[in-house]
């Protein structure tokens, strides 16, 4: 955004910001309840997803596959639905989506053959990239340019809940009831997050009143957003960021396996992880908003690209511990830094498509990270895989560090 239009944006939503404010605070819990159930379902299918497919006769490619595919078509689909949150504002999509979710998670329950499950996943990887756009997109509208940070460090807290209660209920449903069980209690979760998005208003209260342009046009504007200085930084850093946790949740594994441990001990390491990252989330957002969105990020890529160096030179269980509470620092002070960063470089209008891609980013990541460092993994070593995967970290700091000099 260049200056001279920065300033007029300014104007016009500066009186507003002080009407957002009170309805910030009854708004905001309800977004961060929504965003958990949003995003719980993805994580109650991971630990369970490849076990259920070979259940119904998938091969170890075929099973590669149909987990792939979820994100193959996730990742355009949170661009192309970022667009339509510009266009119509969050909270269609968001229902949308999360009935499209509800719908996908029984339908997972009426599976009989690997072919109606990678049709399935098809189905939940495009309703499930209209929830991340919107929810995000629903947080930034909360605050004003000096608490995005804290309204961000929300939304981080809110996705990093769902991944530490996702694994560990998914594991014990599926241990002492079936899958079947997993994915009804998904489904239903999701229609009380169906039921709390009613509640919500509609963004168009919240930014200035604008001519809206039609959907099919603004496409180019991707490439804009992709191209903007204050965004690179960030998209990088997001993109790095779940490509190193790709690699992690592929190698780590191998490397606990290696040391005559067991997958109660992965659980423990990764539920180390997401507490720390929960943690530190409203702190460092709070700092963001006071000393500024880079100190926060690249000390945060230094910590990531720490921990995954001394990852694999570790044996004992209890420093393995220390290790991925370190990588959970990591991760806690990039997010909502990161998050803030988009907030603060985007206008409403075109705010939507900006968190789009970010999510997208995202996604990819982890798409990307896992085949390609589990790759590295099996021709140079698990350990040698684990180390290099902190490259793209270091690639993501110059990066940060070279663009936000110009903005």
């Amino acid at each position: 955004m260049n200056k001279m239009a920065f300033l007029v944006y300014s104007d016009l939503v500066g009186p507003m910001n002080e009407l957002i404010r009170p309805q910030a605070r009854k708004v905001l819990p309800v977004i961060s309840i929504v965003t958990f159930l949003g995003f719980l379902d993805t994580h109650l299918l991971i630990p369970v997803m490849a076990l259920y497919a070979s259940e119904l006769g998938a091969s170890v490619g075929i099973v590669g596959l149909i987990i792939g595919l979820y994100s193959i078509v996730n990742a355009p689909a949170n661009i192309f639905v970022g667009r339509m949150v510009d266009r119509f504002g969050y909270r269609l999509p968001l229902i949308i989506g999360l009935i499209g979710d509800a719908a996908g998670m029984f339908l997972y329950s009426l599976c009989r053959f690997p072919v109606h499950l990678a049709l399935v996943r098809i189905f939940h990887g495009i309703t499930g990239g209209m929830v991340g756009p919107s929810t995000m997109s629903a947080i930034s509208y909360q605050g004003d340019e000096t608490r995005q940070g804290r309204a961000m460090a929300v939304y981080g807290i809110s996705l990093a809940a769902a991944t530490l209660v996702g694994y560990g209920l998914s594991g014990f449903i599926a241990h002492r009831l079936g899958y079947e069980v997993v994915f009804y209690v998904g489904a239903g979760l999701l229609i009380g997050g169906v039921i709390l998005s009613l509640f919500l208003p509609g963004n168009r209260r919240q930014e200035p009143v604008e001519i809206r342009r039609p959907l099919g046009e603004g496409w180019q504007e991707v490439a804009g957003l992709f191209r903007r200085r204050g965004l690179i930084g960030p998209y990088c850093a997001i993109f790095a960021q779940y490509f190193t946790f790709g690699g992690v949740v592929t190698l780590l594994p191998l490397h606990i396996k290696s040391l005559g441990m067991e997958a109660a001990h992965v659980g423990i390491l990764l539920a180390t992880f997401a507490v720390t990252f929960i943690i530190l989330q409203m702190p460092v957002g709070t700092l963001s908003d006071r000393a500024g969105r880079l100190g926060p990020t690249a000390a945060g890529l230094v910590v990531g690209i720490v921990a995954l160096v001394l990852m694999p030179s570790v044996t004992a269980f209890p420093w393995l511990v220390v290790v991925m509470a370190l990588y959970g620092v990591a991760y806690g002070m990039i997010f909502p830094s990161i998050s803030a960063m988009v907030a603060d470089q985007t206008s409403p209008a075109e705010r939507g498509m900006a968190t789009g891609i970010f999510h997208a980013l995202l996604t990819a990541g982890v798409a990307v990270g896992a085949p390609v460092m589990g790759w590295v993994g099996g021709v140079l070593g698990v350990q040698s895989g684990i180390i290099l995967s902190a490259v793209i970290m270091v690639l993501a700091l110059v990066v940060a560090l070279i663009v936000r000099k110009g903005v």
